[in-house]
């Protein structure tokens, strides 16, 4: 029999608030295993395909542990460094960038650059904001990212946690499974496999087309000759997550840099322009419909406010769990509301179906024997013999 209603939602609600809880507290402590445990939730299924193919679970774990290591090591020795050496760079220049513009505006547009011009003052303030916040804000984000523990912590622990949830991750769903309440372990199902259908399906797939998009676009402008073009291409990568942002911020940012660098030579930015129209159509066309497909996806008003929320309450954990929490709320949203939209709240009282009055008429068979209504002799169909035993 199972739990009452309020019971039940007694129970969930004090699970909900003990995670949070351990989120907010144990936020610093418990990041390298959310690390590990998103790297080897997103790489069971190459895992899986691995052993289709005939490798054990322990060989296609260890293969993709080899790879990723190896790819970590090469990003870290080769482009990190690069990457954070432009990002200070470009936070150093900018606000030289915003002088010429200004001077630019002036020659052009005398009127509205006067010495009181209110737009001068917001163009000056902008680079002095640039610069004095920037640094402050790349420092937060590398110290809250790589410094909440430590970061050679950080570095063996990541890979540790995740080769290990990797290789007994079906074992540990099973597990997990055989835990489920009995009376509803087929909705808990049910729901938790739409959520890993919209995790799989767009934030998976996602994820791929912001890595795939961006080292295009670095790897593009950088030989293009554009400056910073490897921080633009990451910036457009990565917010590429949210639709529509990448491309505006990405090509604003990268347009605005070639008409700084490039001014006057107009096929150099026609090409700048050209690298980001071409990863737009790539994405449009290919990318997203073979990688992400039809799945349900997340508003990108909500993603915004899980991103926010998290990042606020949590720090840099809340950042990691804001997406698959997202998700997981909108899958149990769209689930309670079909519930009400079932439920008599919903249709009302007088919503059940009325009774089937009709009556069904049964006619004899030919082949059956019929009473002659004068006589009430029985008369036999034709061809059939009478009952022999009969007195």
């Amino acid at each position: 029999m199972a739990l009452p209603v309020r019971q039940q939602m007694k129970y969930w609600g004090i699970a909900a608030v003990v995670f949070f809880v351990a989120l907010w507290g144990l936020g610093n402590v418990i990041l390298p295993f959310l690390v590990g445990g998103a790297v080897a939730y997103f790489m069971d299924p190459v895992a899986d395909r691995l052993e289709r193919a005939g490798l054990s679970r322990t060989a296609a774990t260890a293969l993709i542990s080899i790879i990723a290591v190896v790819g970590f090591i090469l990003a870290a020795l080769l482009v990190i460094p690069t990457l954070v050496r432009q990002l200070a760079q470009l936070i150093n220049t900018a606000p030289q960038i915003l002088g010429q513009l200004q001077t630019f505006l002036e020659a052009r547009f005398p009127t509205i650059m006067d010495t009181e011009s209110v737009l001068r003052e917001t163009l000056a303030g902008v680079g002095e904001m640039i610069r004095s916040r920037g640094g402050e804000l790349v420092t937060t984000v590398l110290s809250s990212a790589m410094g909440v523990v430590n970061f050679v912590v950080f570095i063996v622990v990541v890979p540790v946690v995740a080769f290990y949830l990797l290789l007994d991750w079906d074992k540990m769903i099973a597990k997990i499974d055989g835990w489920l309440p009995r009376d509803h372990a087929p909705t808990i199902r049910g729901i938790a496999s739409d959520i890993d259908r919209v995790l799989a399906g767009f934030v998976r797939g996602q994820v791929l087309v912001c890595v795939i998009l961006g080292v295009y676009y670095s790897a593009a402008l950088a030989l293009a000759g554009l400056n910073f073009g490897l921080v633009v291409g990451a910036i457009a990568g990565f917010l590429t997550f949210i639709p529509y942002v990448g491309a505006l911020v990405g090509g604003g940012l990268a347009i605005g840099l070639a008409l700084f660098q490039f001014w006057g030579d107009w096929w150099m930015i026609a090409l700048v322009w050209a690298i980001f129209q071409s990863g737009q159509f790539v994405e449009g066309n290919i990318l997203t419909p073979k990688l992400v497909g039809g799945s349900v996806g997340l508003h990108p008003v909500w993603l915004l406010f899980a991103l926010s929320a998290f990042g606020t309450l949590f720090g840099f954990a809340g950042l990691l769990v804001a997406v698959p929490v997202a998700a997981a709320l909108g899958v149990i949203a769209r689930f309670l509301i079909t519930q009400y939209t079932e439920s008599k709240l919903y249709n009302g009282l007088d919503s059940e179906p009325e009774p089937d009055l009709r009556v069904e008429v049964m006619l004899p068979r030919e082949d059956a024997p019929r009473l002659e209504p004068k006589t009430g002799a029985v008369i036999l169909p034709a061809g059939t013999a009478p009952d022999q035993t009969a007195p």
